[in-house]
């Protein structure tokens, strides 16, 4: 059984970083690519990073290039996201998401950007 576990989330000012985790479980996980992707009210879910396996090579959505950052350790089967300089607009669900064996989404953690 395929399970992902989202873990991290809260709230922070802006210009404050958070680091999400995602631990998984019942698949081969450093054969599999993953992703993060979030979703705010009102608006369609958005990827925003995901890092390849083997090689564990990134490529980021436009909108976090430069502040946010994907990483895996594959020994430990958890992948994360160190999230900089947040903004307001980073304010969503957060969730991570596995393509195989077939798609998953782990059940969302709550990021909130606020003063």
């Amino acid at each position: 059984q395929v399970q992902l576990v989202e873990s991290g989330g809260g709230l922070v000012q802006p210009g404050g970083s958070l680091r999400l985790s995602c631990a998984a479980s019942g698949f081969t996980f450093r054969s599999v690519a993953m992703s993060w992707y979030r979703q705010a009210p009102g608006k369609e879910r958005e990827r925003l990073a995901t890092i390849t396996s083997p090689g564990g090579i990134p490529n980021y959505a436009d909108s976090v290039k430069g502040r946010f950052t994907i990483s895996r350790d594959n020994d430990k089967n958890t992948f994360t996201l160190q999230m900089n300089s947040l903004k307001p607009e980073d304010t969503a669900v957060y969730y991570c998401y596995a393509g195989l064996p077939f798609p998953s989404w782990g059940q969302g953690t709550q990021v909130t950007v606020s003063s």
